[in-house]
């Protein structure tokens, strides 16, 4: 491969005695001339490269023909409507429609794909009010975080002049009189610094209808910890106005409460330490419901009043299975557990007994719950690696279960197995991993495949569909995703084994992962493609420059692989939670040890790697990859190909549209399948 030519600077930093060379630092400016130069050239050597991929086009077109079913959100009802997102065929994204049934055609309310002409303007959290005739939603533009409210009237969707800016990772919250909502504001950033800019004090503000929002009063900050992070939400009843408090993306939470309606009334210190994970369910009257991991690492679900903080009451205790999140629905608590990454649903009456299990499919997973403290009429979303969605109704008064919508992908599940197997990691830990193929694929040790993965923030892998991980498999391939340490399986100590000090535990269960497949006699280390994102990219990154070895090809996806400046740009100070802090010397240590692009070694021979980013993510600036694939084209010691795809106009993935996405995994299968050295007939 011969590469564009990335200028060298002689940029060294002083980083607690240790002198730290940097001399790709120019390229975290995204939009200088000479970086938008670099970017361009390597897109053009990454497109020369895929253009040799014979099987690419076939590729794209079962992508395309695979993507082209409509998709379906859960139904969920406000104020006697009926509200749901579906998105049509190879629609950029996904509308909202209003009906007045849940299985009724209904109208569309709000379409984002009439806001840009290539797509890129998306709609992520929208709000109704308690009365259903007003809808609160946030729009972003090129995938960045930061979003804009607007309002509509659901009547006859009349725009209304209320429009919010400089919000982030903020939802809305109506007031009981529809009057107006809570959201989170950011501080704005200086002019042309919005995608690089460190994320300034979070607070929760409340806008009027009618009034500019440029005027919406702070309810809530803290000036003395700028790196708190307060969400707020009112109660079903109207009563409460909660906000919890974290600190970054830390688990640890405190929670206040006020009463919604009156501005001057005092804030109530509910839980005032940040010693555990807290989630309000409900509340009853005074007393809220809590889903908490204090005194439980897999969390359990406890009462406490907001007068009487110090006495808690324990409704359901910790279970074998991990406890993910609970609901009010019916006057009825509907508790979502983990048992092995599969779902479970358990329903309990208020005070904690225990009511029936919800029977859901072997395998499954639940990505959406929708329903109300007023009916007895809930809604499911399952999903699966080869249910690309499945919609089911359940009565909370007599237990009856039925599907409601089948799933829409033009796939037969039949043709396909999951499985799941136990993989013992170096100190005996058994790290959970799913399996799925075709049904005639058989272990000949050339499978080619994919293993994927995230281990952090205590996030869960769970079954998922993707028409991505459709085609690898349906074209033979075998897909692996494994659920490390530092995800959220099986609770705060799983999540702990594999964060901070013991960070060295997720890529170790990863790497364990690898060899077993490797040994399975399902492949080999030739024909075994890793791919992560964001921070499954870190992932992918830092077993990449430990052990290249174990490896055939790798797709690190907006990854975090400056792990000694992560913390300058925009949210990522909020991460040292999972990864500790650069300025810290300890902590220093550890990322220095395992930061991927300070671990890329001259000279060795690293396996075909497809580095990739949004010119726009301002979540993880995309000079992490730029500077990454520059240090990994400048060592290359063997004669694989390093190259980086840069998405245009995209950012860290969320609201990415259809036309790109498929065009972006068309690249992913087919550089995979060219490393690999996989021939189709």
């Amino acid at each position: 491969m011969i590469y564009p030519p990335t200028r060298r600077s002689d940029q060294v930093d002083l980083l607690h005695g240790e002198e730290v060379a940097d001399p790709y630092r120019w390229l975290e400016d995204t939009e200088s001339p000479e970086t938008r130069a670099w970017i361009d050239a390597q897109n053009e050597v990454t497109a020369g490269l895929l253009a040799a991929a014979a099987t690419r086009a076939d590729i794209e077109q079962r992508l395309t023909e695979l993507w082209d079913y409509p998709k379906y959100g859960v139904p969920s009802e406000e104020g006697g409507r009926w509200f749901q997102s579906r998105q049509i065929g190879l629609a950029d994204q996904p509308c909202l429609y209003v009906m007045d049934s849940p299985d009724d055609e209904g109208r569309v309310l709000l379409d984002p794909n009439t806001m840009s002409a290539d797509g890129t303007v998306a709609v992520g959290n929208m709000a109704v009010s308690d009365d259903g005739s007003l809808l609160a939603y946030g729009t972003s533009a090129a995938g960045s975080d930061w979003v804009t409210w607007h309002v509509r009237r659901v009547d006859d969707g009349t725009e209304l002049d209320d429009v919010v800016e400089w919000a982030k990772f903020s939802t809305a919250s109506w007031l009981k009189d529809g009057s107006g909502f809570f959201y989170n504001s950011a501080q704005r950033p200086e002019q042309g610094a919005e995608l690089l800019a460190k994320t300034g004090r979070l607070s929760v503000r409340f806008h009027r209808l009618g009034s500019s929002g440029d005027s919406d009063p702070v309810i809530f900050e803290r000036p003395d910890e700028p790196e708190a992070f307060p969400s707020a939400r009112v109660t079903e009843d109207g009563r409460w106005l909660l906000v919890s408090v974290g600190l970054g993306s830390r688990p640890e939470t405190e929670l206040y409460a006020r009463e919604a309606t009156n501005p001057d009334a005092p804030w109530l210190a509910v839980i005032d330490k940040r010693v555990s994970s807290n989630m309000v369910v409900t509340n009853v009257g005074d007393d809220l419901i809590i889903v908490t991991d204090r005194d439980a690492t897999r969390f359990r679900v406890v009462r406490v009043s907001v007068h009487d903080p110090g006495h808690w009451t324990e409704l359901i205790a910790e279970a074998t299975d991990t406890l993910s999140g609970a609901v009010n629905f019916g006057g009825r608590l509907v508790c979502h557990y983990m048992h092995d990454a599969t779902s479970r649903l358990r329903v309990f009456e208020l005070d904690g007994t225990f009511v029936r299990e919800i029977e859901l499919p072997s395998g499954s997973a639940v990505i959406g719950l929708s329903g109300s403290e007023k009916s007895q009429l809930m809604h499911v979303q399952l999903t699966g690696f080869t249910d690309s969605g499945s919609t089911w109704s359940h009565r909370l008064d007599t237990g009856e279960t039925e599907r409601v919508r089948a799933p829409g992908c033009p796939i037969d599940p039949d043709l396909f197995v999951t499985e799941q197997v136990f993989v013992t990691s170096d100190d005996g830990t058994q790290v959970p991993m799913f399996l799925t193929h075709r049904r005639d694929v058989e272990p000949t040790g050339e499978v080619p495949t994919m293993l994927y993965a995230y281990g952090g923030f205590g996030i869960p892998m769970m079954p998922a569909f993707s028409v991505f991980r459709a085609v690898w498999v349906e074209r033979g391939g075998l897909l692996a995703v494994a659920c490390l340490r530092g995800g959220g399986e099986y609770g705060r100590e799983w999540h702990d084994a594999g964060r901070l000090a013991n960070k060295q535990n997720v890529f170790d269960d990863f790497c364990a992962c690898a060899k077993w497949l490797a040994s399975s006699g399902w492949t080999r280390v030739g024909r075994l493609a890793i791919n992560g994102g964001s921070n499954g990219g870190l992932l992918v990154g830092a077993v990449l420059t430990q052990h290249p070895e174990l490896f055939g090809a790798a797709v690190p996806e907006v990854g975090v692989l400056d792990l000694l400046r992560f913390h300058k740009f925009t949210i990522g100070w909020a991460w040292t939670s999972d990864y500790g802090s650069p300025d810290n010397p300890e902590e220093y240590a550890w990322l220095r040890a395992y930061s991927p692009l300070h671990n890329v070694r001259a000279g060795t021979s690293y396996p075909p790697t497809l580095v990739m980013t949004g010119d726009h993510d301002d979540r993880v600036i995309p000079g992490h990859s730029f500077k990454f694939a520059a240090a990994l084209q400048a060592a290359q010691g063997g004669d694989q190909p390093v190259v980086i795809r840069v998405e245009t106009s995209a950012g860290h993935g969320l609201g990415k549209p259809t036309r790109k996405v498929i065009k972006e995994r068309a690249d992913v299968l087919a550089f995979c399948e060219l490393a690999l050295g996989v021939t189709r007939p």
